[in-house]
Formats: structure tokens, sequence, C-alpha cells
């Protein structure tokens, strides 16, 4: 996804799904879904910090570390999650 500033440069947004196992990131902001209050109140809050521990061989789910807590989300969920670069 990219996202197009007035000077006509591409920045690069990222999710949570980009990420691969062992890598980590800092969530920026949630992308407004039907779960964006759920995943607010399991700490997926701006600031947070989040690991990728595992993913499903075919992709889905993934198995994130945040928050002292490892939680599993479908991939179509965590790239509502944005992180900095």
């Amino acid at each position: 996804m990219f996202k197009i500033i007035p000077n006509k440069v591409q920045v690069e947004i990222r999710s949570v799904a980009d990420l691969k196992p062992g890598q980590k990131g800092v969530i920026s902001s949630l992308v407004p879904d039907e779960l964006t209050l759920k995943l607010m109140e399991m700490g997926c809050l701006p600031g947070a910090a989040v690991e990728v521990r595992h993913v499903a061989p075919f992709g889905d789910p993934m198995c994130i570390r945040i928050e002292g807590y490892q939680l599993s989300l479908r991939r179509q969920e965590a790239a509502t999650l944005l992180i900095d670069n």
C-alpha cells in the first residue's frame, strides 16, 4: 500500500501483515474496520510494540506478540494494523 504525499513522493505504508516471523514494529495507526474496536480492546493500540512470532504454512493465521501476550490474527485483520517503518 502506498500513500501519496503532496510533493509527489510515494511512501510505502506497511502493516503487521507485511512482517515476517521474528520481525518487529510499532503500531502507528489502525485502518477503520468492523474489528477495529475489538483489536484496540485486545491491546492493539498506537505506540504498542508488536512482533510476529509464527505464521501458518499457508500464511493465515499469524501469531503476534503484543503487550506481553500472544494473539492470533487473520492476515486480513493484521493488515489493518499499520506500523512505522
